[in-house]
Order: structure tokens, then C-alpha cells, then sequence
């Protein structure tokens, strides 16, 4: 048997036997030897400039396209009497979609009207009471002073007439006449006064009967208010220019607040992509975006990143993660980033189709 010693000794001449051989193939055929050394040379330059150019983009194919859906529900209660749109059909803006059937609200709101013209009827009458009562007190106040005056020309009359009674030169007669005149006038000064304050009274009823009623037509004027906004909501209309999905609503249907009778799809869209919270280093709003949809292969859309999420989606899901209760293993998180399109794509697009988006972070 050979040696150890004697195995590598035959390894090494065999090693360097196989070298000769191809040291001679290569001199023999010197163009097979630089083409050889140029492929290798190339593939190596390729290779380079491709690392290098990946390195310059982030790409995820954790993305798809969003948009902020629009869910259509009734704010009343009726029968849906007529509808205007189809499945997936494009609609503008203000476009009529449904109507739900008016009529208990037109009733409602000629109702509310009534009211409000009876309150407005109530306090034009009310004002010509308060009118007229404050004639009544400026008719008041001028007895008043009628009387007022009549009173002080008694007291004179009577003062003379007792005065000329005691000094014998008027008669007793004279001196009852003026003490009856006197106290005839002091009566109806009374009566004036009494009557004046009477009508400043009524006139204070008046006026809290007219804050009253005041109140009442407000509170009519605010019946109103919602019988108007009501009928209003009979008709339905997009509230952005969209398209119809998920349509639910028939014209026979009962409508009740709340229920969801269909969604739309506004044309603005964009893409939503999780990226590997790894992959944020070099990323900020601006940076350019190659966007390719897997429904059109082959095209590829300009965009840019808008901005970026303040955390992780897993934070922000029904039931995020605790990592200070259980056994912690700890899972690269994702973070959703906003991409919007530099121009509208002339192609459908629809909330949630993959996408595959590529950021030029260098």
C-alpha cells in the first residue's frame, strides 16, 4: 500500500499535469483564450452594475391599489321609489343616484309651514295689542293729569271756602259744596292713577306673551329646519364623481337610517405598499416610484412616495400586539407607505389589485 506521503505526492503531479494541458489548449488557440477572459470579465462588470443598480430601489410586492370608498346608507326611513344608476357604472359628481318616496315628508313639511305661519300670525296680532295698549297708557296718564289738575284746583277751592266759613263771609253751603268737590276729585285722581297702573300692567302681559310666542315660532321655524332637511334626503346624490359597486338598493326596497345600499369607488386612487420596516432607512416623501400592476404586464407607472405611516400596521390592527405578556419572538414589521401616481393612469384601477412598486431611494 502507498503512503500518505506518497498519495499527495501522485495528487499534486496529476494537479499539475491537468495545468499543462490546459496551459497548452489555451496557447494553441489564443482567440478561444481571450474571448474567455473577456465573458468572464463582462459577466463580473454585469453583475456589478446590477447589484448596483438594485441597490439604488426598494421594492416590496406586499402592495395594492387604495381609495378612500365611499359607503351610500339612507338618513330616513321609506320605500325607494326610484333608481337612477347600475352596477359599476360611472357616475359625476352631484349625480342623482336614488329617491326614496316624499310624500310623508312633503305632508310634514307643509305641516311646519302651517306652524310657523300661525307663530308669525300670533305675534303680528300681539304686537297691535301692545300697540294699542300703550295708547291706552299714554290715555291713562293723561286722565291722570286731567285729574291731577282737577285735584289741585279742589284743594284751592276748599281751602277758600273753609277759610271764608270761619271769617263769616261765605256760607255754609259754599264750604260743603268744596270739601264734596274735593273729595270727588281726590277719587278720580285715584281712579287715574289706578287705571294708568292697570294698563302698564297689561301691557308687560302682552309682552311676556309675545316672548312667549316668539319662543313657539322658533321652536316651529326649527320643526321646519328638519322637515326641509328631511325632504331633502329623499334624494340621494354622489357625493364625489365615482364608480357604483356593492349596489344593494331597488325601487321597492324599504330604506331604514344607517343600512348601506351601496359604494362607491372614487376615480382618485392610490397605492398603499408595506415595506419591511428594514427597507425605510433611505426612504422619504419625494423620491420617485416605478409602479407595475399585475393586471397590465409590462407597463410601468410614474409616481412618487407621498408619505409614510407614523407605525407599524400591526400597531394600528383590532388586536395589536403585546410583546410584554407571552413568549417574545421578535418578526420584522411592516410599514405602509403612501405612493401617488404623478398623472392619472388611463387604465381601471380598483381598491385592492397588486401592485409591485420600486422606490429610488439613492
Amino acid at each position: 500500500m502507498l503512503s500518505p506521503a506518497s498519495i499527495d505526492q501522485q495528487e499534486e503531479k496529476t494537479q499539475a499535469a491537468r495545468r499543462l494541458v490546459w496551459q497548452h489548449r489555451f496557447r494553441g488557440h489564443p482567440y478561444v483564450a481571450a474571448a474567455v477572459v473577456i465573458a468572464v470579465t463582462t459577466a463580473i462588470a454585469a453583475g456589478l452594475m446590477w447589484w448596483r443598480h438594485l441597490s439604488q430601489y426598494e421594492s416590496t410586492d406586499d402592495a395594492f391599489v387604495d381609495a378612500r370608498t365611499v359607503t351610500i346608507s339612507s338618513q330616513i326611513t321609506g320605500a325607494i321609489v326610484d333608481l337612477r344608476v347600475t352596477d359599476n357604472q360611472v357616475v359625476n359628481a352631484n349625480a342623482a343616484l336614488m329617491r326614496i318616496d316624499p310624500r310623508d315628508y312633503e305632508a310634514a313639511l307643509a305641516q311646519a309651514k302651517a306652524q310657523v305661519a300661525q307663530g308669525e300670525a300670533a305675534i303680528a296680532n300681539l304686537d297691535a295689542q301692545i300697540d294699542a295698549q300703550k295708547a291706552r297708557i299714554e290715555e291713562a296718564e293723561e286722565q291722570v293729569r286731567q285729574t291731577q289738575a282737577t285735584l289741585e284746583f279742589a284743594q284751592e277751592e276748599n281751602a277758600r271756602a273753609q277759610e271764608l266759613f270761619k271769617t263769616g263771609a261765605g256760607t255754609l253751603q259754599r264750604a260743603q259744596q268744596a270739601a264734596s268737590n274735593l273729595h270727588q276729585a281726590e277719587a278720580a285722581f285715584a281712579a287715574a292713577k289706578a287705571n294708568s297702573r292697570a294698563a302698564e300692567m297689561q301691557l308687560a302681559i302682552l309682552q311676556a306673551q309675545r316672548a312667549e310666542a316668539v319662543g313657539r315660532l322658533d321652536q316651529a321655524r326649527a320643526v321646519q329646519s328638519q322637515a326641509e332637511a328631511n325632504l331633502s334626503r329623499t334624494k340621494i346624490n354622489a357625493p364625489v364623481a365615482s364608480r357604483v359597486t356593492k349596489l344593494s338598493a331597488a325601487i321597492g326596497n324599504y330604506a331604514q337610517p344607517g343600512q348601506a345600499l351601496m359604494m362607491l369607488v372614487p376615480s382618485e386612487v392610490w397605492v398603499t405598499a408595506n415595506f419591511k420596516e428594514t427597507q425605510l432607512k433611505l426612504m422619504r416623501p419625494g423620491q420617485p416610484v416605478d409602479v407595475r400592476i399585475d393586471a397590465y404586464p409590462g407597463r410601468v407607472f410614474a409616481g412618487h412616495v407621498e408619505s409614510i405611516q407614523a407605525g407599524s400596521g400591526a400597531a394600528f390592527s383590532l388586536l395589536p400586539p403585546e410583546n410584554a405578556t407571552g413568549n417574545y419572538v421578535k418578526v420584522v414589521q411592516r410599514v405602509p407607505v403612501k405612493i401617488v401616481f404623478d398623472s392619472a393612469p388611463d387604465i381601471y384601477m380598483g381598491p385592492g389589485m397588486s401592485v409591485v412598486p420600486s422606490v429610488k431611494v439613492r
